[in-house]
């Protein structure tokens, strides 16, 4: 008997989303960031007197050291969803220094590929964290790989009587 089947056994069947939408009498949403992007999610204000910039989903934190550099995505509530760092064993030996500004630029550009792979593309970014010349091409990078370094704001229901009025983020017009 043969262990390896064919092709020709296997038979699949592709559906239309619009046909799986039709026939779903429930949909339930698992993903936990869909609000998120859907900008209806509730983002911390924090409190009057703390120091501003605290009004995020998420952020870019980059810790430069002696020897390496690490920049992480930081969730409000989570804490770090990803995280790139040249001690990385696939950067380092790539690398003629571990915290020069190639370093940095790689870090960026390895970050800004595993936030679109897992579907972030829009981060906070603190002007006050960018100090020197390396964390601006850092961010720089993270820019021309298509990440946005603003976020959306919260999409707030504007009251029926307004005439003009935003697009909803849940429709698309084509």
């Amino acid at each position: 008997m043969s262990r390896f089947i064919s092709n020709s056994f296997i038979k699949r069947q592709v559906h239309k989303n619009a046909e799986i939408v039709k026939n779903c009498k429930e949909i339930r949403n698992r993903n936990p960031r869909n609000l998120e992007r859907l900008r209806i999610a509730r983002k911390p204000v924090g409190y009057e007197l703390e120091k501003p910039g605290f009004s995020f989903w998420h952020k870019l934190n980059v810790v430069p050291t002696q020897r390496f550099v690490t920049a992480e995505i930081v969730h409000f509530e989570n804490g770090p969803i990803i995280t790139v760092s040249s001690k990385e064993w696939g950067l380092k030996t790539q690398l003629y220094s571990t915290n020069d500004a190639t370093a940095y630029r790689f870090v960026g550009h390895m970050l800004a590929r595993r936030c679109l792979e897992c579907g972030i593309s829009e981060i906070f970014v603190d002007e006050s964290m960018i100090t020197g010349k390396k964390t601006q091409s850092l961010v720089n990078v993270l820019s021309e790989n298509g990440i946005t370094l603003e976020e959306p704001t919260v999409y707030t229901d504007p009251n029926p009587t307004y005439r003009y009025r935003h697009e909803k983020p849940w429709e698309s017009h084509e």
